[in-house]
């Protein structure tokens, strides 16, 4: 797990499930509010990890419906108790009720956990105590992808659209390769250079690092 503050921001990242995915707790330290973005697995440590930090978490968001990102849910909703709403874009609901595509990879019993009831849109605002959120859509790995935007704190939560030295994968039903440059050219690469990018897995990185380097974008964009 990996600790920052960024612009009094709490952001904890924690790396769960076979995919190593980065689950995100974020807190507002004022009110003590907390969303989890893209609860990857194991719901019940992220609780716990917010129980420690003294957050109580009051909602989920997905940035996109794929089983490695929201395979924690469940978890996360038992172990805290209480109704937490999820929020997902329209477009990947279908692949939400398939489960993500979990069947596909041997998760045959896998808990989806509460249903989405927040749509998400396109510049849309979510708040985090004093925090805004902007939710850019962002398709192409699948349809109905986003990322959220902290423009104060200079930051974005970008799930698998693009990776320090990478970008994601389009090779799953509704994943599309030009979409996802497109997405990548008007809702990153118009960001500031120092915009730092919280990726889906690994490490994360800044839009300017990935305009300069990413052989992805060098060849395409």
């Amino acid at each position: 797990m990996t600790d920052k503050k960024q612009d009094q921001l709490i952001i904890a990242t924690l790396v769960l499930g076979l995919a190593h995915t980065n689950a995100y707790l974020v807190g507002d330290p004022s009110s003590r509010e907390a969303a989890v973005i893209d609860p990857a697995w194991d719901g019940e440590v992220i609780v716990r990890e917010a129980e420690r930090r003294g957050l109580l978490i009051t909602a989920i968001w997905l940035t996109h419906a794929h089983f490695d990102h929201f395979g924690g849910a469940a978890g996360v909703a038992d172990a805290s108790k209480s109704q937490i709403p999820v929020a997902l874009h329209y477009d990947d609901l279908p692949l939400w009720r398939a489960h993500g595509g979990a069947e596909l990879f041997g998760f045959g019993n896998f808990d989806p956990g509460p249903e989405p009831t927040i749509a998400l849109e396109h510049g849309m605002q979510l708040r985090l105590g004093s925090h805004s959120f902007e939710v850019r859509c962002t398709p192409g790995h699948t349809p109905g992808h986003v990322m959220f935007l902290e423009r104060g704190a200079g930051l974005a939560f970008c799930g698998d659209l693009i990776f320090q030295g990478g970008v994601g994968r389009t090779d799953l039903p509704g994943g599309d390769w030009a979409t996802l440059l497109c997405s990548i050219q008007q809702q990153v690469l118009t960001l500031p250079d120092e915009t730092q990018l919280l990726t889906g897995h690994g490490s994360s990185t800044t839009v300017g690092r990935e305009r300069r380097t990413n052989p992805f974008l060098v060849a395409n964009v």
